[in-house]
């Protein structure tokens, strides 16, 4: 007698066919047969199947030779596993699960023939990422067992699974595959069917910006990634993890959001057609973005687009000692920095007492590097001597280098570079610390504009290893020269960029928690599955929601406000829903409600 659908939940889906055995199809054969389910691997080409069955077999003898299994287990995993070309073989299977190519045509091919193949209970998953399940389910006979499985790569490591219910799916089968996922072991996240669902949605349009900033000459596709991976603590980068992905799928990915959305974030960029119309698709290629040892390797070797090494640059100015201006956790983390790395510091704030406080601060940083046994006492103690505070700005007299760290006011920095201006010698180099104002703007406060640079330093900024260095189309080549010396110096990565809103960090990382705030708002997903899938299946260190509530949603709202300023693009416009927490006053941790309640303290 055949089960109800709206019993599913209680029939453990014992065996399970997967159609399609490439890379994704082999690592989700291998999860399930881990997990003790008999697994029916099925593709259309013999020699696929026999690399699927090869690489199982490797992988599996990996997992022996490193403790995780025994060779009793491999041998039981491998009896559990049967692989063949016939379709017909799925005939006794609880769930089918395809991952054949991102095609409509192939997968509806795929659901009619497993239709006339299956029994009446059997539920039938789709493994895309980019087309509509909904519109895959109503070309099957029984839509209802119909549903998304959307594994991450490589599955057997990758703990996210999305799962993907249309209109028409009966909740049985959610209910079912939800209790297979857990029983995997892996997260579960539910959520509606809409191209790119929750990771891939998010993921994939900030993947694409950075596409476009790489192909308008911004930055460069090194700085690009050693921005977002150093700046956002992202173990890729986004042009090398588009060469990971696939550079076509990437753009099928694209092309499915934005006939959906219409959102000009998700329009693909131009380089991404470009590049996969010449079969430059990535790794599997072995060249995309980057250039590879060989097609499938991950090895990137030097092109004609990779900088030279120890490059010449214009000679840099002598710096001997900096000042730094502000009293607040940016200005003392900057100042320790440069104490760190031996330059003499003044530390100047608008009264002698804010600059004693600030100073205070740094001994007590230092103390709990010293206390962690990161310095001893000793080098803390020389540290802390070579900062001097200041309750004027007069005592930049004859710094080499001046760090303004104060308010991100525009007419606050203005007046300041003002001062600076009289205050400091010819030819000391002026920096902004600035995340989001044009730094343009400060250096036309001065007498002398070609010696202002921005140093966007990330908090905190003893931590935290990037500095982005933003030129101006006024700013000194010696000036900039000087800049990238000094960040050699304190141990800084320094990338470069253009003076336009955002750089290169907050460029790329505020449209992409802008549009996870939008997914709450149409109620898409939670706040917390949002979170789970950016940290499980992007590799983010915080979801969205985690993050902003940390930076805070004042300066979030700030800084979104000047991106939709700047780049006039709709899609930038700030959530209203950021809005109204910030009209509200909940700001995050910092007001004990944000997105999120916490304790106060």
């Amino acid at each position: 007698m055949a089960t109800p659908l709206s019993d599913l939940s209680l029939s453990p889906l014992r065996t399970i066919a997967v159609v399609g055995l490439g890379t994704m199809g082999t690592g989700i054969t291998e999860v399930l047969a881990r997990a003790g389910r008999e697994v029916i691997g099925i593709d259309v080409s013999e020699a696929q199947a026999a690399r699927s069955l090869a690489a199982l077999e490797t992988s599996t003898a990996r997992a022996v030779a490193r403790g995780k299994l025994t060779e009793a287990e491999r041998a039981g995993l491998l009896a559990r596993v049967r692989i063949g070309t016939d379709l017909s073989a799925a005939a006794g299977a609880g769930l089918v699960i395809e991952v054949v190519p991102e095609s409509y045509d192939i997968k509806h091919q795929v659901f009619r023939e497993l239709d006339g193949v299956v029994g009446p209970d059997t539920i039938l998953a789709t493994g895309t990422n980019a087309l509509s399940v909904t519109r895959l389910a109503a070309a099957s006979a029984r839509p209802e067992r119909v549903l998304g499985l959307h594994f991450f790569n490589p599955a057997p490591a990758m703990k996210l699974v999305e799962v993907v219910s249309s209109v028409l799916t009966a909740p049985g089968a959610v209910a079912a595959v939800t209790d297979l996922a857990i029983e995997l072991g892996k997260e579960p996240v539910a959520v509606g069917d809409r191209p790119g669902f929750v990771a891939d949605g998010l993921l994939f349009g900030y993947l694409n910006q950075a596409a476009a900033m790489y192909e308008a000459k911004y930055a460069s596709r090194e700085d690009i990634d050693a921005a977002m991976r150093l700046g956002c603590g992202l173990p890729m980068g986004p042009l090398a993890l588009l060469d990971l992905i696939g550079i076509d799928t990437a753009r099928t990915v694209l092309e499915a959001m934005y006939a959906e959305s219409r959102d000009r974030l998700h329009a693909p960029a131009p380089i991404l057609k470009q590049l996969s119309e010449a079969g430059l698709t990535g790794r599997k290629s072995g060249r995309g973005f980057y250039s590879y040892e060989a097609p499938g390797s991950a090895t990137v070797v030097r092109d004609a687009l990779t900088p030279l090494d120890g490059a010449a640059l214009t000679p840099g100015r002598t710096v001997r000692s900096v000042g730094v201006a502000g009293s607040g956790t940016m200005a003392s983390g900057i100042a320790e920095v440069f104490a760190k790395a031996g330059y003499e510091v003044v530390l100047a704030a608008r009264s002698e007492e804010k600059a004693q406080a600030a100073k205070a601060r740094i001994g007590k940083s230092l103390d709990r590097s010293v206390g962690k046994g990161r310095m001893t006492a000793e080098a803390a103690a020389r540290t802390l001597d070579l900062i001097t505070p200041a309750g004027s700005y007069d005592a930049f007299a004859d710094v080499d280098l001046a760090v303004e760290a104060v308010a991100e006011d525009l007419e606050v920095k203005r007046q300041l570079f003002q001062a600076l201006d009289k205050v400091c010698k010819p030819g000391a180099v002026l920096a902004t610390t600035t995340s989001s104002l044009p730094v343009v703007a400060c250096a036309r406060a001065t007498s002398r504009p070609q010696d202002v640079i921005g140093m966007h330093f990330f908090n905190p900024a003893p931590a935290m290893k990037l500095v982005e260095v933003v030129r101006t189309v006024l700013t000194g080549e010696d000036v900039h020269a000087t800049v990238r010396e000094v960040c050699g110096r304190i141990r800084k990565h320094a990338v470069d960029c253009g003076d336009r809103a955002g750089f290169i960090v907050n460029a790329l990382l505020f449209p992409y928690l802008n549009n996870a705030i939008k997914m709450v708002e149409e109620h898409y997903a939670s706040l917390d599955d949002i979170d789970a899938a950016m940290k499980l299946g992007g590799g983010y260190p915080m979801g969205p929601f985690e993050l902003l509530d940390v930076v805070g949603l004042d300066v979030s709202l700030a800084i979104e406000k000047v991106l939709h300023r700047e780049f006039r693009d709709p899609g930038l416009a700030p959530a209203p829903l950021l809005e109204h927490l910030v009209a509200a006053g909940c700001l995050g941790r910092k007001t004990g409600r944000g997105f999120r309640e916490y304790a106060r303290r």
